[in-house]
């Protein structure tokens, strides 16, 4: 909703992170040239198999081939399981192809994706390993060039996943299962959470999408996320939607979280390294604004799992650009090092807070364990508000 402004030693990989494709050789079409020293990968409409789940830093050469019946795309995944060191996509069936990327020290995850949509599929550890030493990666102009492709992807995945997931909510909704919607309301939500300041850009999406009803104009018509939180969770003295009134909510969440995702899957979409960081300093502002009051999640209390997305996508955003700051001087080190000691400090005190695959009520915590949370926001927040200027002087 329109509001004023939205890893570790690891994470500097992404700005250096490199992908060629190898030649292909001699008149055997869609083939890869071998390569002895490759890392075998094989792709299934629901599997990838790596033939090794360790190598050593540098440039690791992997030689994925397609036995599925579809379109596919190959990805290794930063610790968090969220943020893009490398992808290969648009492997299609019965294609092998030779993909290179820079990998320093620590763990990771290999993925595919069928159709390359929805959530990645067969998450498998896979740990590099002291080698090479892998550089941050030539000039400042490429390592921008790379932080903002590498972030584009993580906001087309994070928009396909909702999409897919907003469909099923949508479904559950419409369909009375209200049990079922209940459970998948905060999963679902955390997709968008984690991207809004990129929603933002698109003008009424974002209203559309989650407006809450105290930003609510006289006579506006009211849908989105909110809207439909007030019929799973209805407050006393408030009849929730029937039917046919839940048929037009539903498929309306679902069409302008379809516009948002044909918007950022446009040729012409792009972003620039400031609204990268902006965004992270945008996503902890949408938590000191409204999370932290309890304002967000009115009706249902979840306000923690949001609390958990907007630092996540932070937290990608910060990492996505965490080498070009730290190669700012002796000032951009020390914002870097605060960045990474707070970051780890939020997650540590969230994580006090789960239950089950979630978080408990925001209502159940007591007013000390809030302030607690709150300091620890303006801890973060204070040398992230510096990430801008630092990585654009």
């Amino acid at each position: 909703m329109p509001r004023t402004r939205t890893l570790g030693s690891l994470l500097g990989v992404l700005a250096g992170a490199a992908t060629v494709t190898i030649a292909l050789s001699g008149c055997v079409p869609n083939q890869a040239s071998a390569d002895a020293e490759a890392l075998s990968v094989t792709l299934t409409d629901d599997k990838c198999t790596v033939s090794t789940d360790t190598a050593p830093s540098g440039a690791i050469t992997f030689q994925v081939t397609n036995k599925g019946s579809d379109v596919n795309e190959f990805e290794i995944l930063a610790d968090d399981k969220l943020r893009i060191a490398g992808e290969k996509e648009n492997i299609g069936p019965g294609t092998t192809v030779n993909y290179v990327v820079q990998l320093s020290e620590g763990s990771y995850f290999t993925a595919c994706r069928k159709g390359m949509v929805g959530s990645p599929a067969h998450l498998a550890a896979f740990t590099v390993s002291k080698g090479k030493s892998v550089s941050a990666g030539g000039s400042e102009t490429k390592q921008v060039a790379q932080a903002v492709t590498n972030y584009i992807s993580y906001v087309k995945e994070q928009t396909s996943q909702l999409l897919t997931a907003t469909k099923t909510f949508a479904a559950a909704y419409e369909a009375g299962d209200d049990a079922t919607a209940r459970a998948q309301y905060a999963p679902a939500r955390a997709y968008y959470e984690r991207i809004e300041p990129t929603a933002e850009q698109f003008g009424d999406i974002d209203p559309a999408i989650d407006l809450r009803e105290a930003d609510l104009e006289a006579g506006a018509a009211w849908t989105g996320w909110h809207r439909i939180e007030k019929d799973l969770w209805p407050p006393a003295g408030f009849t929730p939607s029937d039917t046919a009134e839940r048929k037009v909510l539903g498929d309306q969440l679902v069409a302008d979280t379809q516009r948002l995702s044909d918007l950022v899957n446009a040729k012409d979409f792009t972003l620039t390294i400031d609204q990268i960081s902006n965004g992270a300093i945008g996503l902890m502002e949408e938590v000191s604004s409204s999370k932290i009051t309890g304002e967000e999640e009115t009706f249902s209390h979840t306000d923690l799992s949001d609390f958990q997305a907007n630092v996540e996508g932070a937290k990608v955003a910060y990492g996505i650009v965490r080498d070009i700051a730290a190669a700012k001087g002796t000032n951009g080190k020390q914002i870097v090092a605060k960045l990474d000691t707070e970051f780890a400090a939020i997650q540590k005190l969230l994580d006090k807070y789960r239950s089950g695959d979630g978080f408990v009520g925001y209502t159940e915590l007591s007013t000390a364990q809030v302030k607690e949370l709150s300091d620890e926001v303006n801890a973060l927040s204070e040398p992230l508000s510096q990430l801008t200027s630092t990585i654009v002087k």
